[in-house]
């Protein structure tokens, strides 16, 4: 029997790269769905449904028609300072949506797996980086209760269920339409732009790809629980930005430490997180690229998009 998996957030970042790595594979039926048209250039070997995750009947009807045995939800406000200003549509799209999709899987024939994504914000910041043992004490800010809130909602779903947490993943994307902290600092140092960097915040890096993997181990194995998956280097993001600006010989002398207090950011941020991997190379054989090979593959796709 082919495994049905469908993937809320299609064209997000992880949601593309989660198509792209399961459509080799003969034994799944992909279901990719997002919100208006599919934004792949890709748009063969799978199929595609327009749905908005805030609809509560759109997710009934799109659910029940395809009965999934996996859903990976990936759909999510990210953007933490527009969380803070637009509370209401983080609400939705951060908590009332994985409400739907629960509510519905619970009706769904067998035992639907739900694969949630989750993040690094969830903890103060003050002891990273952190172990799924951890207990999160989200920061005062709007996206990390929201998904601190919508991980316990996973958890307490009744449902098979598994929550992936990250941190700060970049990639490309198809038709460059997302940002993330490598293509920026490219962006900005190959047009010779001064930057502000943080130097007191560390993190460990993810590659989209890793991250895409680990969603596609847990789902193959049937893994649950929580897991921290993440880059396996970690650095300040001072340090990243230098290290991509030397990948790609970019003037580091245009990258300028900045403390995070000086920024004025409408949202809390923690300073220090990343993950410690143990389980997710226990369990789930996990094996992250390093952030250098990372870069590398970063730099084919880009040299085979241009």
């Amino acid at each position: 029997m082919r495994k049905k998996i469908l993937i809320t957030g299609s064209n997000g970042l992880l949601g593309q790269k989660l198509v792209y790595r399961l459509l080799p594979q003969s034994d799944v039926e992909v279901i990719a769905t997002s919100k208006g048209q599919n934004r792949l250039k890709h748009q063969a070997g799978y199929i595609y449904e327009a749905m908005d995750v805030t609809d509560e009947q759109a997710v009934k009807d799109i659910l029940l028609k395809h009965k999934p045995d996996v859903v990976i939800n990936t759909a999510a406000m990210t953007n933490v300072d527009a969380c803070e200003t637009e509370r209401e549509a983080c609400r939705k799209l951060n908590v009332d949506a994985v409400e739907y999709l629960i509510n519905t899987m619970k009706i769904l024939p067998g035992s639907p797996h739900l694969i949630h994504l989750s993040t690094d914000f969830i903890f103060d910041g003050k002891n990273g980086p952190y172990r799924e043992t951890d207990i999160p004490y989200p920061p005062n800010s709007v996206y990390a209760e929201s998904k601190y809130v919508s991980e316990k909602l996973v958890e307490k779903s009744g449902l098979k269920w598994t929550i992936i947490r990250t941190v700060l993943v970049y990639g490309v994307v198809d038709f460059m339409s997302r940002s993330n902290i490598v293509l920026w600092a490219k962006d900005s140092l190959s047009k010779g732009k001064s930057i502000n960097v943080v130097d007191d915040q560390f993190r460990t890096p993810t590659l989209s790809e890793d991250l895409a993997e680990a969603c596609v181990l847990a789902a193959m194995k049937g893994a649950t629980g929580v897991f921290h998956i993440s880059g396996k280097d970690f650095m300040s993001i001072i340090e990243l930005v230098n290290i991509v600006a030397d990948f790609w010989h970019f003037d580091k002398s245009l990258i300028h430490p900045a403390k995070t207090a000086t920024l004025g950011q409408p949202a809390q941020r923690p300073l220090r997180t990343g993950f410690i991997l143990d389980k997710a190379i226990n369990e789930l054989s996990y094996k992250p690229h390093s952030f250098l090979e990372g870069l590398e593959i970063v730099d084919k796709q880009l040299k085979s998009d241009a």
